[in-house]
């Protein structure tokens, strides 16, 4: 019998394509993946008696709540999802390996090209839960960390990823107001996929990075993306950072990602490479291809 591998927020963006990736990528675990309505991970009783009786051999933990301004007005669940949560998962998986995934925003943006070895400086209340439960896991040695940068896919409910939300938005008739001096380094989730499934089996631990090899703005982004959605091409305006009133932004959360490119047997691609690489090859374009795209 295989090990039995849990993903956590199996109905996400990240957990979703992991799932549908085992058989190709990790087909060497029983992939259990687990949603919202399969278990509260808030609830311990319910998570430890789901526990005992599937034996995880490997928790990939990508469940939480991720949407900053949901986080701004609810930090109690926050608290309680991002940290509380993942602590509980630590403790259950002891020396078995636990893999996490962290954000960008730990990170207060003022420099940019952050490294593994630079410091963390949270700026809003998802990246202190990010920052807090980053600490839980890697107190660990056998417990691995990802700093996700913002990923590009296509989830279940269709909900979960920005480039779902500009569509939504611009199906809707509202313009976007796109910021051209924020910048990230955005990554297609098959890609997240691919190298998420080789770390495990690397059985590789610690503290890694992970997003697309280019740095963009919003702006940039959002003109990328016309490429496939022509629809957002009408609604797109340029904006500033510096005029918007909400929540702090973090102005500039691109990763190098040296430290994970150099285990992978693959190129890590920019969401402007990979578009251009993917044009007209259909079904899931964010997913991974059958074969290795060129170099």
């Amino acid at each position: 019998m295989k090990p039995v591998a849990w993903i956590t927020g199996a109905g996400g963006l990240v957990g979703s394509y992991l799932v549908r990736t085992a058989s190709r990528w990790g087909p060497d675990w029983d992939v259990r993946g687990l949603t919202r309505e399969d278990v509260d991970l808030t609830d311990e009783a319910t998570v430890r008696r789901l526990w005992r009786e599937h034996q995880p051999a490997l928790v990939v933990h990508c469940a939480a709540i991720s949407r900053p301004a949901v986080c701004e007005q609810d930090p109690e669940l926050a608290r309680k999802m991002n940290v509380d949560a993942t602590a509980l998962l630590v403790s259950l998986a002891g020396d078995r390996p636990l893999l996490f995934f962290s954000s960008d925003q730990v990170f207060d943006g003022r420099q940019g090209w952050y490294v593994e070895t630079d410091r963390i400086n949270p700026i809003n209340r998802y990246g202190e839960t990010k920052a807090a439960a980053e600490q839980l896991v890697l107190s660990h040695p056998r417990h691995t960390v990802i700093r996700l940068a913002l990923t590009a896919g296509a989830s279940p409910t269709g909900d979960r990823s920005f480039v779902e939300d500009m569509r939504r938005s611009a199906g809707a008739h509202q313009r976007l107001t796109l910021f051209t001096d924020e910048f990230r380094s955005p990554v297609p989730a098959g890609v997240v996929a691919r190298a998420v499934w080789e770390l495990i089996g690397q059985k590789r631990s610690g503290l890694y990075h992970l997003g697309g090899a280019e740095r963009l703005s919003r702006m940039e982004i959002g003109e990328t993306l016309t490429q496939w959605y022509p629809e957002l091409a009408s609604g797109l305006r340029p904006g500033s950072v510096s005029a918007y009133r909400g929540p702090q932004r973090p102005p500039d959360l691109s990763m190098r990602c040296d430290k994970l490119q150099r285990l992978l047997s693959f190129r890590i691609a920019g969401l402007r490479s990979w578009m251009a690489s993917r044009q007209g090859q259909g079904r899931d374009l964010w997913d991974y291809p059958t074969t290795d795209l060129n170099p």
